[in-house]
C-alpha cells in the first residue's frame, strides 16, 4: 500500500473516532440544555480567589452556552500571604474573562473565614452568610418549573482542602434541612483519582462511561478562554499550577452531580439514582 492508501486509511480512522467519540457527547449536550433550561440564574460559591478558573471554568462556560447568568460568592481574599488585595483584583479580572461582571462578584473578606488551611470555618456561619447574600442582592435562583424532575442550579462547590470542606457542608446542611427555595437544587462536582486528574482531555471517554447528571467539555477556543482566566492569577502562576493549567482535566472537564437530601437516598426509587 503506497503512502498516500496508509493516509487514506488513519484519516477514515481517525474520522471514525471521532464520530464515535462525538456522538454522545452531542446527546449529551442536547440532553442537559434539556435538563438546566436556558436563561436560568446560577450561583457559583468558593473558598478562594482562582478556584473558579482551576476548577470550575467549564461550567461556568458551559452554563454561558445556555444563556445562564452566573453570579459568584468568593468566602475569602486569599489573604494567607498578604497578597488579598492583589487576588481580589486578579479574581475579578479572571470572572471577567468567563464573563462574570464585576457586579455579580461578591468577595468575603473578613476574620471569620481566614485563608489558613489549619483553621475551620464555622459552617453555620457560612451557611448563615451564604443565605444573607441570597436575600440580600434578590438572586432568583428558582427558575419557574423545574425540568424533567430537576430542578434549576443552586451553586457548585467541591470538597477539594479544608476550607472547601466548610463550604460544602454548609451548602449540604442547608439543603437537607430544606432552607433553599423550593424547587432549587445543588450541583457538585465530581472529584476523580490523581491520574485522571491529569489526563487533560484524554479523560473524556472515562467521562463520558461514568453516570453524572451533568457534563461540560470545552471547545478549543473555550479552552483557551480558561487558561486565560487563570493567567489573570499572576501571583498564583508557580511553575506546578503551570502544569496543572497544561494537564488538569478540570480545565476541560467538569462532571457534576445533584445534592440528594437524606430524604431522597431513604427513598428506595432513588436507590443507584444520583
Amino acid at each position: 500500500m503506497d503512502v498516500v492508501g496508509i493516509l487514506c486509511v488513519v484519516a477514515a480512522v481517525l474520522a471514525l473516532g471521532f464520530w464515535v467519540w462525538d456522538t454522545p457527547l452531542r446527546m449529551k449536550n442536547q440532553e442537559q440544555a434539556g435538563l438546566l433550561g436556558a436563561g436560568g440564574r446560577t450561583l457559583l460559591v468558593i473558598a478562594h480567589p482562582d478556584d473558579e478558573a482551576m476548577f470550575f471554568a467549564p461550567t461556568v462556560l458551559g452554563l454561558a452556552r445556555l444563556g445562564h447568568r452566573v453570579s459568584l460568592l468568593c468566602f475569602s481574599a486569599g489573604n494567607y500571604y498578604n497578597q488579598g488585595e492583589i487576588r481580589k483584583k486578579e479574581l475579578l479580572q479572571s470572572c471577567d474573562v468567563l464573563g462574570i461582571p464585576p457586579s455579580s462578584v461578591m468577595i468575603i473578606d473578613n476574620r471569620d473565614f481566614p485563608d489558613d488551611p489549619g483553621v475551620q470555618w464555622d459552617t453555620e456561619r457560612v451557611a448563615s452568610v451564604l443565605l444573607q447574600h441570597i436575600e440580600a442582592n434578590g438572586i432568583n435562583l428558582v427558575r419557574g418549573h423545574p425540568l424533567n424532575g430537576k430542578p434549576e442550579v443552586l451553586a457548585q462547590v467541591t470538597p477539594v482542602v479544608f476550607n472547601h470542606s466548610a463550604l460544602y457542608a454548609a451548602v449540604r446542611s442547608l439543603h437537607s434541612e430544606g432552607k433553599f427555595p423550593k424547587g432549587c437544587a445543588v450541583l457538585t462536582l465530581q472529584s476523580v483519582n490523581v491520574l485522571r486528574k491529569y489526563l487533560s482531555l484524554l479523560d473524556l471517554p472515562l467521562s463520558l462511561l461514568q453516570t453524572q447528571d451533568v457534563l461540560f467539555v470545552l471547545t478549543g477556543e473555550e479552552v483557551a478562554q480558561a487558561k486565560s482566566a487563570m493567567s489573570c492569577h499572576r501571583s498564583q502562576l508557580l511553575w506546578f499550577r503551570r502544569l496543572y493549567v497544561l494537564f488538569s482535566r478540570y480545565m476541560r472537564i467538569n462532571s457534576l452531580h445533584f445534592l440528594q437530601s437524606l430524604e431522597d437516598f431513604s427513598d428506595p426509587r432513588n436507590k443507584g439514582v444520583r
